[in-house]
């Protein structure tokens, strides 16, 4: 006669940590699982398995019908792929797993690597800027580079051409971390495939999808937040004013980063982004010791962390706008406002601001296309 273990008396034995890892990879493969919700469900249920248990109620209240989680063979063919190109994966409490990484909100929670892991546990910087360099802003990038490397600093940015591929190449021999969009096996732009084998046997390279992914266009903003939460500092090299460049500026001021910008001429375009920066308070970056004395607080930023008197006013905006000043200003407003139009004095009024600090605020964010101004001196958010 046969055993019935499923009328045995003994408790089940609890999964092992090989069978969590792969509980959550099937967690975070799951329809609509992004970062966000994989943290929330983890958080709430305990364990990757009961979150896997929890995702169909969860998704008909929600109004979802026929929900399945992601399978075990989806699964298990990710692994396979990872294999295959000798990929590793780390979840984020893992040791292996950037501290700096963990701390951001959306952190991805598990991470495909390739290369020398042990190059995130070092200070990074990251070098971003345009695809379409010139020749002045690659040589930069690649001075800055080697010396920030050379002064024990892992140089990050995303892969792209231009300005990232002179990064990742003048800081290779001494470590270098590059992001890929898609699968940490897929070399794109294809014009970067042998720096991207270099950095393999060098550096590391490292992604949050599945190995064999193409990137595609909603998949570069996620990596950028990666560049930056990967770093103590974004130093923008050459970006236009509407670009990737600036939106990894903007995802490094909301993740508490540091941010600086090299300048360039007027007339170029490609310096427009970087301009805007540094005339709304982001540090100028001329060589690498600057970046290294913005990244070393000193005696001034010591005591400027000290408290005001109570009988000295606090500073306002106008007084030396720092970049970080003035994103706030623009989160406040943003955060204020929604489709309803509001007036621009009741908003100043609300956010407790001067118009002198809000008005050229406004400006920028209409500018950017984030906000409308209509008839009546009323706003909205776009």
């Amino acid at each position: 006669m046969t055993e019935d273990r499923t009328s045995s008396t003994h408790p089940q034995l609890p999964p092992t940590m090989e069978d969590e890892r792969f509980f959550r990879l099937r967690l975070l493969r799951s329809r609509r699982v992004g970062p966000v919700t994989f943290h929330r469900l983890l958080a709430e249920h305990g364990s990757a398995k009961a979150a896997l248990e929890s995702l169909p109620e969860v998704a008909r209240a929600a109004g979802v019908k026929d929900y399945s989680p992601c399978s075990d063979e989806v699964a298990t063919q990710e692994i396979v792929a990872a294999r295959a190109v000798k990929a590793r994966a780390v979840f984020f409490d893992e040791p292996a797993y950037p501290t700096s990484l963990a701390s951001i909100a959306d952190a991805p929670p598990m991470l495909w690597l390739r290369g020398d892991a042990q190059l995130l546990q070092k200070p990074m910087v990251a070098l971003v800027g345009a695809r379409n360099a010139s020749t002045l802003g690659a040589r930069m990038t690649r001075a800055l580079g080697r010396e920030l490397a050379e002064a024990g600093f892992v140089i990050v940015s995303g892969f792209a051409r231009g300005i990232d591929a002179a990064a990742h190449s003048a800081a290779l021999q001494s470590g270098t971390i590059a992001v890929f969009a898609g699968g940490v096996d897929i070399m794109y732009p294809p014009e970067n495939a042998q720096l991207g084998q270099d950095i393999i046997k060098q550096g590391l390279c490292l992604s949050e999808h599945p190995p064999g992914l193409a990137p595609r266009a909603r998949h570069f903003p996620a990596r950028n937040r990666i560049v930056s939460g990967l770093a103590r500092a974004v130093v923008v090299i050459e970006a236009a004013a509407k670009s990737g460049s600036l939106i990894t500026a903007r995802t490094a001021l909301d993740q508490g980063r540091d941010v600086l910008a090299v300048p360039g001429h007027p007339f170029d375009a490609r310096a427009s982004g970087c301009n805007i920066l540094i005339r709304d308070g982001a540090p100028l970056v001329r060589n690498a010791q600057d970046v290294i004395d913005a990244l070393s607080p000193s005696a001034d930023d010591t005591q400027a962390q000290q408290p005001l008197p109570l009988e000295e006013p606090a500073p306002t905006l106008r007084s030396k706008r720092t970049l970080r000043e003035t994103h706030a200003v623009h989160m406040m407003i943003l955060d204020r406002l929604g489709p309803t139009p509001v007036a621009e004095d009741q908003l100043i009024r609300d956010i407790k601001a001067e118009a002198a600090d809000v008005t050229p605020a406004l400006l920028d964010l209409e500018m950017d296309g984030r906000i409308t101004r209509q008839s009546g001196g009323l706003l909205s958010k776009v």
